[in-house]
């Protein structure tokens, strides 16, 4: 199939997009990864995009047990499509009590399809499974292995992992998927990443030097060599990867950086900004990776729906955080990831343009209501302050009476669960630090 017949979607990663040319459909990637640990933001990524597409995912784990991924992968685990195909808990878990209880305790709240390969150490098992799971699923399905390297040690050398792979291109490839297969660089012998690489459609390298990351493209079949074998320098903090490159590229790449980061403030997901904009979820994604450009009736709804104007997409950061004063009225109510209305209000007390090192929030919870999970999915610490109302709050399986005056400090811990007994309602003034 030729390169202008075949479908380009999204990484995730707009400049990585732009690298690239995008990524197609039948695309292996593989990354060789120089610490073992660089590539799971762009999985994520991919796995992000996948899901605002409404796209399936296959995770193939050979590293992580499935706990320790659903918590690496936190909201993103929260969804249908994803589907994780556990080589880990009968491979390198070695079917220990300890990692068998995951399957024992609270099987019903998995948040996403869990699949336990129970003989991984035999290549032709994990094949027969993944390619079952395959096809029950609609449309083109997205996979990642994690990883190259696990399956190596597991199967015993680099000729079984090289027969699993140079199988399997060809067939993801007519299968219409886009696959991304992680290996740790100083792992492997060159001789096998040189066959590696051969067979694949993209590859990537991940290096890490004085504690500077950077990225170069080995191959990219049937596009441009403009990219090939330069790298170029990025940092990461949570799921968003910025390039140098950025700090010098046009207001197109702020345009997309700055939808995506005012959407996720907003709390809404692509699907529902492109729902009341009037546009696809492809749209917003496609313009969040700056593929292209929305038009312009698009881009004053896109301000008018998360209540920014719409130079905001356009002007200097450093504008934008010499404030020290903001009035009651530019206070805005947002939207909570996944909390049904009518239970909790939340409203950001600073504008939602400004970014600031903490995010201060006035939470107003309903009486007589209970919600099963923290108002927000967030990494960094937060801080609590009770104004008025009383409340329970859970942390795993300790319970805290809270009443007006008292202060929650939360690090790494998550809250799983909210109640206001009553009669009144519950308000907190909510601060998230980044």
């Amino acid at each position: 199939m030729s390169l202008g017949l075949k479908q380009r979607v999204t990484s995730g990663v707009s400049q990585l997009d732009r690298l690239l040319g995008g990524l197609f459909i039948g695309d292996n990637v593989v990354w060789h990864d120089d610490s073992g640990s660089l590539a799971s933001v762009f999985c994520f990524n991919l796995i992000q995009a996948s899901q605002s597409q409404g796209k399936a995912l296959i995770y193939v784990s050979f590293d992580r047990s499935p706990r320790n991924l659903l918590e690496k992968l936190g909201p993103l685990a929260e969804n249908p499509l994803l589907t994780i195909l556990d080589c880990f808990t009968w491979g390198k878990g070695a079917g220990s009590d300890v990692f068998l209880r995951f399957y024992y305790d609270g099987k019903t709240e998995w948040p996403c399809r869990i699949i336990r390969v129970d003989e991984p150490r035999q290549p032709q098992h994990v094949i027969d499974t993944l390619y079952g799971v395959h096809a029950s699923l609609e449309g083109d399905v997205r996979l990642v292995f994690e990883s190259l390297t696990g399956m190596q040690e597991l199967w015993g050398g680099e000729d079984k992992i090289l027969n699993f792979y140079t199988h399997s291109c060809p067939r993801l490839y007519e299968l219409n998927t886009v696959a991304y297969w992680i290996m740790e660089k100083n792992a492997h012998s060159p001789k096998l990443r040189a066959q590696i690489n051969q067979i694949a459609q993209v590859a990537i390298e991940l290096s890490i030097k004085r504690g500077s990351t950077s990225i170069t493209i080995l191959k990219a079949e049937e596009r441009s060599f403009e990219n090939l074998h330069r790298p170029h320098s990025y940092w990461t903090k949570d799921l968003t990867v910025r390039f140098e490159e950025e700090r010098r590229t046009s207001s197109r790449i702020e345009l997309g950086l700055r939808l995506k980061d005012v959407r996720t403030k907003r709390g809404l997901s692509q699907t529902e900004l492109a729902r009341l904009v009037g546009v696809t979820p492809s749209t917003i994604s496609q313009v969040e990776s700056n593929l292209i450009y929305p038009s312009l009736p698009a881009l004053l709804k896109m301000g008018e729906v998360l209540s920014v104007d719409v130079s905001y997409f356009f002007q200097d950061r450093v504008d934008l955080t010499r404030r020290i004063v903001f009035s009651a009225a530019e206070a805005l109510e947002i939207k909570l990831h996944d909390i049904p209305e009518g239970i909790v209000v939340a409203k950001l007390l600073t504008p939602i343009d400004f970014d600031g090192q903490a995010e201060p929030y006035i939470i107003e919870m309903a009486p007589d209501t209970k919600l099963p999970c923290h108002f927000f999915v967030h990494k960094g610490e937060e801080v609590g302050y009770v104004l008025s109302g009383r409340l329970q709050m859970t942390v795993e399986k300790a319970a805290y009476k809270l009443k007006a005056g008292d202060v929650v400090y939360l690090t790494t811990e998550m809250p799983n669960q909210w109640v206001n007994p009553g009669p009144g309602p519950a308000k907190l003034v909510w601060l998230k630090l980044k």
